[in-house]
Formats: structure tokens, sequence, C-alpha cells
């Protein structure tokens, strides 16, 4: 529990289907040595029941069955590593449009977002979307592997063609870092180390910009700690202790903070870890705090300390829908923000985000994976924070509540890029 969280890289591969995410995460893993002989037995088995050769590296991440016999990831696989510097999170998403909602769950607590670009096919309207979720979503840091240069014969201008779209589209999209490289997943060249294929390409290896970027840092920002109440504890010899996940900052013990929605100032008398008393709790712990004022909080509020957090039942949002049926003003839905879940309807529709030129269009419905900005109202006040500045307090999901499917996810505010 001591270790430090900025020791660790998330990180979400996006891009099209068949551009090769798949294939350079196993090429990392492997020329990283981080896979078990047993491991590189089973994909060498699996690849040569499929008739692709000695080792099909992408059935590496690609563990269902349907994955291999379709030749496509359709579930985020999650993969871990090392290095002597740093550990990874690996979150390889699926590139089909089908599966664009899982896309969204692998990159929604990802540091960086590692697209892979077939160099012959350019940014196709998939990879553009991609790029566009991990924007609206909060990644601020963007690695493009330009993929299969070996079948263009290393070719820089068809790099350069490639570097100059990433760096149109990065741009419109405010991503704080943009690093281009070109790669060939397949022989592993570029990925962890530099290549003498690419003796015109100067800059670093995938897996050392991987190493230097920073990380671990998402949910801290200059809102505020916050800490929304998921479970009440009641202390031996009585009183209570509120237990959550913080986000957003530090508390610490003697600091003056507010119980939301119902407004009561205190101060944090205790905080306790695994039953162990100590003086803060910082970002990312599931801590319980005692506060010094008697209080019937519950499930669903939020301790915050200043500058605290907004206190509404509607707000402006931009979501990605995910849903059969296209969404339309006035649908009620059951609304899940931090632990708080209450009714929710559309209240209207104000536009749907252009993928291809990052405009807003009028329409009257949001149809399958596309992303539009909405107004919606609650049943219960809420609190929250703009997306922009905490992930945690800034997002929510829409759950259909007669089949229970989650139909959309929500970030409150517009995107910083409109």
């Amino acid at each position: 529990m001591g270790a430090s969280t900025k020791d660790v890289l998330r990180l979400a591969t996006i891009g099209s289907v068949d551009d090769g995410k798949s294939t350079l995460i196993g090429r990392l893993l492997v020329d990283t040595r981080q896979l078990f002989d047993d491991q590189l037995d089973a994909v060498a088995a699996a690849s040569e029941r499929r008739g692709v050769g000695d080792l099909d590296l992408s059935f590496v991440t690609d563990g269902l069955r349907a994955e291999r016999e379709q030749g496509i990831t359709i579930d985020v696989a999650y993969r871990y590593a090392a290095t002597p510097t740093r550990k990874f999170i690996i979150a390889d998403c699926p590139g089909h449009v089908q599966y664009t909602r899982n896309m969204a769950t692998g990159a929604s607590t990802a540091d960086l977002a590692l697209a892979v670009v077939d160099v012959a096919a350019g940014l196709k309207e998939q990879t553009r979307r991609h790029l566009c979720i991990a924007a609206l979503l909060g990644v601020r840091n963007l690695v493009v592997a330009v993929n299969k240069m070996d079948r263009v014969e290393w070719s820089q201008s068809a790099f350069r063609t490639v570097a100059d779209q990433v760096a149109v589209v990065s741009a419109e999209l405010g991503f704080a870092s943009c690093e281009v490289i070109p790669v060939s997943a397949l022989l592993g060249d570029n990925v962890v180390d530099r290549s003498d294929a690419s003796r015109w390409y100067s800059g670093p290896s995938v897996l050392e910009v991987l190493e230097s970027t920073r990380a671990g840092d998402l949910t801290i920002t200059a809102q505020g700690a916050r800490l929304p109440v998921q479970w009440v504890l009641r202390q031996n010899g009585g009183g209570r202790t509120y237990a959550g996940m913080v986000n957003g900052g530090t508390f610490h013990v003697g600091d003056a903070v507010t119980l939301l929605p119902a407004g009561i100032e205190t101060t944090i008398s205790a905080i306790h870890l695994g039953g162990v008393s100590r003086a803060d709790a910082y970002a990312g712990l599931s801590a319980d705090i005692d506060l010094a004022a008697e209080t019937d909080a519950g499930r669903g509020d939020m301790i915050a300390a200043s500058p605290l957090p907004t206190v509404t039942k509607e707000f402006d949002a931009t979501v990605c829908w995910f849903g059969e049926k296209p969404m339309e003003p006035g649908q009620r839905f059951r609304l899940k923000h931090t632990t708080r879940s209450t009714p929710a309807r559309i209240i209207q529709l104000d536009g749907l985000i252009e993928i291809e030129n990052l405009g807003v269009e009028s329409v009257e419905r949001l149809s399958i994976n596309q992303i539009g900005l909405v107004k919606i109202g609650c049943a219960d006040a809420l609190v929250v924070d703009e997306y922009q500045v905490n992930r945690a307090t800034g997002s929510f999901v829409l759950v259909d509540e007669v089949t229970n499917a989650t139909v959309a996810a929500g970030m409150i505010g517009r995107p910083s890029f409109l």
C-alpha cells in the first residue's frame, strides 16, 4: 500500500480493426520477456491450429475463442508488464465499430492512448472515433505507432503522410503530447529497441516513450479532495465513519470539509486505512474518515474539500451512445454517478459531434456509437465536477431500467475542443 501510484502507467491501445494493436502489444510483451514459456507454447499451439505461422503475437492478448477464430479483438484484454523503470497496466481495446463501448471502458482509466495506424490505410473513421473518445475521456498523452512499415519498404514519405494527418487531429482534440513512431509490430522494429530499418528516423521507440510519460495523476486536480461515501461503518464503542475511494487530492486529519448535498461543514477527526490510523489519505486509496460533526450521511453522499463541487439536478453532458435503439429527448433512464443512483431523463439533445470535422450537427436522435451533447435532469441532486477537471466526479453511465443494460457513458460538461 505504500507504493506510489506514479510508478504505474495505465495505457490503452486504440485504433481501427486489423491495424495491428494486439500484435503490437504481443510484441511488446514478448520482447520485454514478460511471458512464461508455457504461455508462449500456448500461443504457438493456437497459431499452428489457425495455420498462421510459427507465432501469431495477437494471440497473446486475444484470449477468447471467438477472438482467435475471427482474428479480431472483442473484449478489452488487460495485461500487466514491468521494466526496471516502470510498471504497466495495458488495456488492449477492440477496434471493430460494434465494440466501441468496450473501447470506451478500456480507455476510461488510461494515462496514455497508444493508437496503432496501418501506414497504407492512414487514419480510418474508427481510428478518428477512438481518438475523439479518448480525448473526451480525459486522456492527454497520445502515442501513434504507424504500423506495417515493412510493407511499404520503410518509405519516409508514406510515414510523413500519416504523421501529418495525426498532427492535425491531435491538435484539434487538444492532446497535451503526441509522439508518432514508425514501427513493424510483426518484426519488432522500433517497438522495444530502435531499428536500423528506419535510418531516417531518430526518435524514440514505443517502449522508450512509455517509460518516460508522466503517469498516475488521473484523479489529482486543482478542485480539491473528494470522497463519495460508499459505506457507513459503525465503530465499536459508538460512532460512525464513512468509507470510499479518495479522488481529486489528499485529505488530512484536521482538514475543513463539507458533507454534500446536505452542506454540513465540519472537520476530519481521524482517517483509517485497513483499520490502521494514518495522518492522510491521497487519491486512489480506499479509506474511512471520521468527521467531527454528527451526521446522518449515507451511501451516495460526498465528503469534499474546498473548492467545493456543484450540487445540481440538471447539467449539460457529453454522451457516447451504446444502445441498439436510438436515444431521443424525453427518454428516461437510471443514472449512476460515483456511489449514487437516481432516475434521470434526457431534457434535450443539443447536437451530434461529427467525427470527421469535430463540428456539431443538429439531430433529433443519437444512434449507436454516436457522440452527442445533451442536457440531463435527475430526480435527486448530484454532487458533480466538470469531467475535464475530475474524472471520478465528472463521469456517469445511463442504464436502461427495463433491460438493465448500460446504454451510454457520459462526461459532465462540454468537450474542451468544441
